[in-house]
């Protein structure tokens, strides 16, 4: 038998090396780690991924939270982006259980091809203008936004962007020239409003035209109403995604928006609850 001269017979080595009297040490409790993991992941049940425009970020997070605390057993995934974005993606079969549109022609494109197999209202939003905590370009009421000298939209093929148009093509009774005057105030145009709040917020534009919803969420910014007359609502809708149906915890989570509980985070985050 080959003797090493310092740790005995080498079938034996293995056995006296320190490196693998460690190794030897560890693997059970390698073993019980995945063990409990594997258990974890078990208990955690399934996923929900649910696919949501970007101006619901605040409320969905707090909608998630406040599931998956009654729910432990089911783990909620949020993406959000704008809801052009997120219908392409789902026509190209991304994994998405629910999908939540700030503009109804997205979702009933997404159900006329047979991508969503329900829809519902979920809730209502308006236009604002935002302004800098400074206000450089002294916007204290709508008729002023021809003052801004950097003004952020998003763009038209965002529902933003659409409904800013839409709304300033209302506005004949500020003058023949206000929309044209407004327009020409452009400096940028998002492909989501949540870009278009962050230009305000960090301060590369004197005004911009976002949500409510949006306006309410941040404490960088000062809000203008725009007169009822003039401005445009948002009908936000939610749907179930083809491939989701029967499935008890997506089912959970129409119940769970719908509740007063749900109804209230909404509100509170700025929407207006039971369009």
């Amino acid at each position: 038998m080959d003797v090493d001269p310092k740790w005995g017979p080498r079938e034996e080595i293995w056995m006296h090396h320190p490196s693998q009297r460690w190794f030897s040490l560890l693997r059970p409790l390698a073993v019980l780690c995945m063990v409990f993991l594997g258990s974890a992941c078990q208990e955690r049940g399934e996923v929900v991924h649910i696919f949501a425009a970007s101006s619901l970020t605040e409320a969905f997070t707090e909608l998630e939270q406040a599931f998956e605390a009654a729910h432990p057993d089911t783990d909620v995934r949020l993406q959000f982006a704008g809801s052009q974005i997120l219908r392409l993606q789902i026509e190209q079969g991304a994994d998405a259980h629910v999908f939540a549109s700030a503009n109804r022609d997205h979702m009933q494109i997404l159900v006329a091809s047979g991508h969503v197999v329900e829809m519902q209202p979920l809730a209502g939003n308006e236009l604002v203008v935002i302004v800098p905590r400074s206000n450089p370009s002294q916007i204290q009421r709508f008729a002023d936004l021809p003052r801004a000298r950097r003004l952020v939209i998003g763009n038209r093929n965002v529902p933003v962007g659409e409904y800013a148009l839409k709304m300033l093509e209302r506005t004949t009774s500020l003058g023949a020239e206000f929309d044209t005057q407004v327009l020409s105030r452009v400096v940028s145009e998002e492909n989501n409003v949540r870009l278009v709040r962050a230009k305000v917020e960090l301060g590369e534009a004197d005004a911009a035209i976002v949500y409510r919803s949006d306006a309410v969420a941040s404490e960088r910014v000062k809000m203008v109403s725009i007169p009822a007359p003039i401005n445009v609502r948002a009908d936000y809708t939610m749907g179930r995604v083809g491939g989701s149906q029967g499935r008890a915890d997506v089912d959970r989570w129409f119940a769970f928006v719908a509740s007063p509980e749900g109804q209230a985070i909404l509100s509170r985050n700025g929407f207006e609850v039971n369009p």
